[in-house]
């Protein structure tokens, strides 16, 4: 589970129990830092903690002082990983500053409940903060269609509130972070503008013994999880613990009814590998007439079984077998499904697709990151 799952699953007992707790965000950062503006840690008065906001250097002395600093509303700190004095970081901190804002119950709640809406629906919000002046720690919340009923506290004067609608917007719109003053009752104030994009989520099709390390990889990154497989015997919740869905393919309505049973989304992956060539011929022939394709499509295999599989899926559509047909559904796919990290074992081979997809989400190189940084130090020195 990652962060924000288990901060939610600690809120979630917070809010039951009717007990205070306080939310530290990350609003800035200042010279190197593990953890980006965005990131959360929420603390519960008995000591539980969940999320980080540095590699584990700043989290006890953080959570030593919440609670008095919140005593009269929220606040941003300033927290030095470095020693100011020797100019050495401490700890396993990185050597930079970091700015939290840190709030309690009251203004928290609303957000995180926000959250859990979004991670219950895998829908992406835009959350602006106010970060200083009277109005600190109030916020409003873009992205749910309809709906201004999970909203938080909002700024109360109404020019305010659309100013904050209009950042939020934006933010949501452009898919990027970004920091804003605007003013409020006459006076300038910061602006933290977050976006938070869509839980991920992963169809594996095939139960098979190798496809539960895939799930667990996903699962441990705070994925939306779908095992789907004909075979009822392997698609089971017992085999499959804690996935978000485990279903069974009535395999021979596909392609004819994929719609009613493969309710992917855009941005989805999905990784096909039950080793059967007829269930994943009819999967593929699926998931290639679905009106919006997932972000990505890996096949697990060698390329030779994957275009006699396309060349199967043709068929079922009633389309001619070309090789130029082939070609072109095989270039839209990542087959083989993975990276090339010299992987054999069930777990390994999990791991090199579970990374693919990952770059994929990201838009990310894949390069080793010193190779990364160093292109980037290269560039900014000339």
């Amino acid at each position: 589970m990652n962060d924000l799952g288990q901060i939610l699953a600690l809120w979630r007992e917070l809010e039951n129990s009717g007990v205070d707790y306080v939310l530290a965000t990350v609003v800035a950062v200042e010279g190197s830092s593990y953890r980006k503006p965005g990131a959360h840690m929420l603390l519960a008065q008995d000591g539980r903690r969940a999320g980080t906001v540095s590699g584990g250097c700043l989290e006890a002395e953080v959570a030593r002082r919440a609670w008095w600093l919140t005593s009269s509303g929220p606040v941003v700190e300033r927290y030095s990983t470095q020693d100011d004095e020797d100019e050495r970081p401490y700890g396993s901190g990185c050597g930079g500053v970091v700015f939290l804002l840190l709030e309690r119950k009251q203004t928290a709640g609303p957000l995180l409940s926000a959250f859990d809406r979004a991670f219950s629906e895998r829908t992406p919000l835009a959350v602006t903060t106010v970060l200083d002046g009277p109005h600190i720690g109030r916020r409003k919340v873009v992205g749910f269609a309809g709906s201004d009923a999970h909203e938080p506290d909002l700024v109360h004067a109404e020019s305010n509130t659309e100013r904050l609608d209009q950042l939020g917007q934006s933010c949501l719109q452009s898919r990027r972070s970004f920091e804003q003053k605007i003013s409020i009752e006459g006076s300038p104030v910061r602006v933290r503008a977050d976006y938070h994009p869509a839980r991920p989520g992963l169809w594996i099709f095939g139960a098979g013994d190798d496809a539960k390390p895939l799930a667990q990889f996903a699962q441990g990154m705070g994925w939306f999880v779908a095992v789907a497989d004909g075979r009822s015997h392997l698609a089971t919740c017992e085999r499959f613990i804690g996935v978000d869905e485990v279903r069974v393919l009535p395999i021979f309505d596909l392609p004819a009814k994929a719609p009613e049973h493969l309710p992917l989304r855009s941005t989805d992956a999905a990784v096909v590998m039950t080793h059967s060539f007829d269930q994943d011929s009819r999967i593929l022939a699926s998931l290639l007439q679905i009106e919006r394709p997932p972000v990505y499509l890996g096949v697990l295999g060698p390329q030779r079984r994957t275009r006699e599989l396309l060349a199967e899926a043709a068929r079922l559509l009633d389309l001619p077998a070309t090789t130029d047909r082939v070609e072109a559904w095989l270039a839209q796919m990542h087959a083989p499904t993975g990276l090339d990290l010299g992987a054999e074992a069930p777990a390994a081979i999990a791991l090199s697709v579970a990374a693919e997809i990952q770059q994929t989400l990201a838009n990310a190189t894949g390069q080793a990151l010193r190779t990364v940084r160093a292109v980037r130090e290269t560039a900014a020195r000339t």
